[in-house]
């Protein structure tokens, strides 16, 4: 069975390619000027966006019952820089799509743009190394696995 745990794991990349994707094209369409890279960045921001807040949810199932330990610190830093990354995608995700429906193109909408996308990519870079911390220093989700010792290994009693 899978555990909020393992599910929060196998789909934390996702969002976290998409959106790192979707910022390495807007800054290929700010020097290229070309039309594709930038709608490139807007799907993937949209796509980046919806992701993120999977991961949130699994996260918050990921994190239930750890309200005391040694734990207790560095999940609560991760679930504060998880709620500003979801917050982030979704703020520059809805700008982004009101200037995409609009077609609202001035020079300062686009910097707006590109700074909130660049905070968003901080943000979730952030966001990562935290989780990393949990799972690589702390061990958060890790199952140790002793051998048995009871056993002789020759497949006899």
């Amino acid at each position: 069975m899978i555990s909020a745990t393992h599910f929060h794991a196998m789909i934390i990349h996702f969002p976290i390619a998409l959106l790192m994707a979707g910022f390495l094209s807007e800054i290929i369409a700010l020097f290229s000027k070309k039309e594709f890279f930038s709608n490139v960045a807007f799907y993937l921001l949209f796509l980046g966006a919806l992701g993120a807040s999977a991961a949130y949810v699994s996260g918050s199932y990921a994190g239930e019952g750890i309200e005391d330990g040694p734990l207790k610190n560095p999940v609560e830093l991760h679930e504060q820089a998880a709620t500003v990354t979801l917050w982030l995608a979704i703020f520059t995700a809805l700008f982004r799509a009101v200037i995409f429906y609009f077609k609202y193109n001035r020079s300062w909408v686009k910097w707006v743009g590109i700074l909130l996308f660049a905070a968003l990519v901080g943000s979730v870079a952030i966001t990562g190394y935290l989780g990393g911390q949990l799972v690589y220093n702390h061990g958060a989700g890790v199952q140790m696995a002793l051998p048995d010792f009871n056993t002789t290994g020759d497949g006899g009693d």
